[in-house]
């Protein structure tokens, strides 16, 4: 039995030709490259802090979930708090040099400080 979704049928309502196909969405798979290829860049940041210093890492390029387990681990290392959303990760406190030495531990050969 087939099942029709009317939400696999984009833009177009009824089509009369029998050889028609309708445009199916593709789903764009962001797979995470190679740790050794990631230019990680790391900085300091106090705009919109209300002066308060957190340490910026921007430049990941992955999936989202591979972005939190990198963000989890930087926050556990440092002991500090932060977040990883919109492919960047924020480390409270002004850590560059020891987020550094981690990321380069991890397999991060491309990171630097900005």
């Amino acid at each position: 039995m087939k099942t029709s979704n009317w939400k696999d049928r984009l833009n177009v309502v009824y089509s009369t030709n029998p050889d028609f196909h309708y445009e199916q969405e593709e789903e764009s798979a962001q797979s995470t490259i190679d740790k050794g290829k990631q230019p990680l860049r790391i900085q300091l940041d106090k705009r919109n802090r209300k002066g308060k210093a957190v340490t910026l890492i921007t430049g990941f390029t992955g999936t989202d979930d591979d972005l939190q387990a990198l963000g989890k681990l930087l926050k556990v290392k440092c002991g500090v708090g932060g977040s990883a959303k919109d492919g960047e990760i924020i480390v409270q406190g002004d850590l560059r040099n020891k987020v550094l030495e981690i990321l380069l531990k991890e397999g991060y050969a491309k990171s630097r400080i900005i």
